[in-house]
């Protein structure tokens, strides 16, 4: 009797045990299980020029021009039309293949409200990217970017601006583009002619440029932001476009 009532609380504890164990396992698996991405529509990294023809007064120029954009009835119209009515945003600024820099990290825009937080945030954050343009690099980063975060759209965007097609230094653009491309990913651009104003490159056509090296996917385009006064109003047209999932009617679009 002795004997057997011994197995018996044996059997009991060693139940006991492996129910705490598998527990244990269940527990720690739950807590490694990594939380649902958030859907909306679309996942948009704006790539900004930060390189050695910019300076102090033209990076605040461009940031301004984001921040009144991001915050504009329309733009706000063209996010709350959409499926989810929500987007997500950040915005970096590229030099060099060194100097890829974050400066308002992934932010969810569903409202005023948030679009106005993301505009604050832009305003407040100091230069960090300097260096001679790395296009190649920039795009890689908005990819890598987008890759990582929590959120999957229907849409994925990197929009990258800049007064310049060339890219000196860092991996090739061609090849960048490519594997962006590849990745699923549209590339558009928004080719700067004048901020305070450095105009026009004087060996080509930058517009030209930007749709022969730079842009690729479906529904790929540049637009042009041709004076400090249009700078505004032509991120903005680029942000609703890229919201919509549209593309403009005119020669700089789908090449």
């Amino acid at each position: 009797m002795t004997r057997t009532g011994h197995g018996g609380a044996l059997a009991r504890a060693g139940r006991a045990l492996r129910a705490m164990v598998a527990g244990g396992v269940l527990a720690v698996a739950g807590a490694a299980a990594p939380a649902a991405a958030e859907e909306l529509d679309l996942e948009l990294v704006l790539l900004a020029d930060a390189s050695g023809s910019i300076d102090d007064a033209e990076i605040r120029f461009q940031r301004r021009g984001y921040a009144e954009a991001i915050t504009d009835p329309a733009v706000l119209a063209a996010i709350r039309d959409n499926a989810y009515g929500k987007i997500a945003v950040t915005y970096v600024e590229w030099g060099s293949y060194q100097s890829q820099e974050v400066v308002v990290g992934w932010t969810v825009i569903d409202g005023p409200d948030a679009a106005a937080r993301f505009a604050e945030a832009l305003m407040a954050e100091p230069r960090r990217a300097f260096g001679r343009n790395a296009i190649g690099a920039a795009l890689l980063k908005g990819k890598e970017l987008i890759e990582t975060n929590a959120y999957t759209g229907l849409r994925r965007v990197i929009d990258l601006s800049a007064d310049s097609a060339n890219s000196w230094n860092g991996p090739p653009l061609e090849t960048a583009r490519a594997e962006v491309v590849a990745s699923g990913i549209v590339i558009n651009g928004l080719a700067v002619l004048c901020r305070h104003c450095s105009g026009r490159p004087a060996s080509y056509v930058l517009e030209d440029a930007f749709a022969e090296r730079i842009i690729g996917g479906p529904g790929s385009f540049v637009i042009t932001a041709d004076s400090s006064a249009t700078f505004a109003d032509a991120v903005r047209r680029k942000l609703i476009l890229e919201i919509a999932g549209q593309t403009p009617m005119w020669d700089y679009a789908d090449r």
